[in-house]
């Protein structure tokens, strides 16, 4: 039988209700009532917004999953959005394959609601595995040991910045990690287990996004979710959503989420013998703050009454105003013999620029608008300009 494309099935299995950066309960909501989606448990927010918990399927095999714990990462959610289209267009696949599948599709409805990183309380719920502090935290906790998973998946999103060096700078536009269960980050049974399933994902995405996944850092914490169920024996993948060229809005990344998720349900079983896999585990490229999201070279200023060329960058920063995100351009400087690139690179050649290189040099927090010859930047971009420009493939 034909092994199915599964970025051909993530597109196929788009859900057109959602899309964008921007995603609430409310929409979670709207699409659980249309798919008649039974929630088998619910929580409840800091602000009493409700938190569901899906479970499909009834194998012996349990994997759990979850989303949006911080609030402005909305990728894998949309992800884990299609996977439910396919799950409930493919009745049988789960029992094809034995397996039972908890969904808490948005652990943190009060940050997703303000598009904020924290909770209602300004906590971290990935910082909060151990003191429970939190009503959200708590019920995940209450989840993972009622439905005892042998294996979770966390997902998140990751910023524009990362990249790897494969060894040509690309972005990572998916990140894995089976995180350490231990100060030392040593490779027990779990976490080997996780680290087979990690392969098992990179190997195909490789086939559509060919050397642009990364490897997140191990630093132990065990105030980290991941690191706590590790930790407690649950082997446990970190998924991170980054950056595809083009794609701030993060459509095409969250196909890719698609692919990582239905690779790990298609392939999982017990027994696995994976104590060879870690040298396969530590070739991923670990990911890098590498990329700014604009780069301007060769710019000539005036400063201390002298001439001389420049290299700087633009980063953008998510605002959030009237249930919608506006990506503002702000300055950076680049330093000297830096290695970082931009997802988009504009070389002027020489001619003179009109700003502030005070600006530059403080790191200030100033929006990318200025001149280059009788060229008009705003929000960071060219406009009306003609001549050709590079950007990064």
């Amino acid at each position: 039988m034909t092994k199915p494309n599964f970025l051909d099935l993530a597109k196929q299995f788009t859900y057109s209700g959602i899309s964008g950066r921007y995603l609430n309960f409310e929409m979670i909501s709207a699409f659980l009532l249309e798919y008649k989606v039974q929630k088998s448990m619910l929580g409840f927010s800091v602000e009493e917004r409700p938190i569901p918990f899906l479970k499909f399927g009834s194998g012996s095999k349990r994997i759990l999953m979850w989303s949006q714990m911080h609030g402005n990462e909305s990728t894998t959610t949309k992800a884990v959005i299609d996977l439910i289209c396919f799950l409930k267009a493919n009745p049988d696949f789960l029992a094809q394959h034995n397996l039972q599948l908890g969904i808490i599709p948005m652990l943190n409805p009060d940050g997703a609601h303000r598009y904020t990183r924290e909770n209602a309380n300004k906590i971290d719920l990935n910082r909060d595995a151990q003191e429970l502090s939190q009503p959200e935290s708590r019920f995940l906790r209450h989840v993972y040991q009622l439905f005892k998973p042998q294996l979770c998946l966390n997902l998140h999103d990751q910023r524009t910045i990362f990249g790897v060096e494969t060894p040509e700078i690309n972005p990572a536009t998916v990140s894995l990690l089976a995180p350490a269960f231990n100060p030392e980050r040593d490779f027990n049974r779990n976490r080997l287990e996780a680290v087979h399933y990690i392969n098992v994902i990179n190997r195909e995405l490789q086939n559509f996004i060919l050397n642009q996944v990364g490897r997140f850092d191990d630093s132990f914490n065990l105030n980290c979710t991941g690191d706590t169920f590790q930790n407690l024996g649950t082997p446990t993948i970190l998924i991170e959503a980054g950056h595809f060229p083009n794609d701030y809005l993060r459509e095409k990344t969250r196909n890719l989420i698609f692919v990582a998720l239905l690779s790990t349900l298609t392939n999982y079983h017990e027994n696995v013998i994976v104590d060879t896999e870690i040298s396969e585990y530590l070739k991923i490229p670990q990911n890098r703050p590498l990329f700014f999201d604009i780069v301007y070279k060769n710019v000539k200023i005036n400063y201390a009454n002298s001439d001389f060329l420049i290299n700087f960058a633009a980063q953008f920063v998510e605002e959030f105003a009237e249930n919608s995100i506006f990506f503002r351009a702000k300055l950076r400087k680049l330093e000297e013999n830096a290695i970082f690139v931009g997802h988009k690179t504009y070389d002027f050649n020489g001619e003179v620029g009109q700003l502030n290189y005070n600006d530059l040099l403080e790191s200030s927090n100033v929006d990318a608008n200025f001149t280059v010859g009788n060229q008009q930047i705003r929000n960071g971009h060219v406009i009306a300009d003609n001549r050709q420009t590079q950007e990064y493939e």
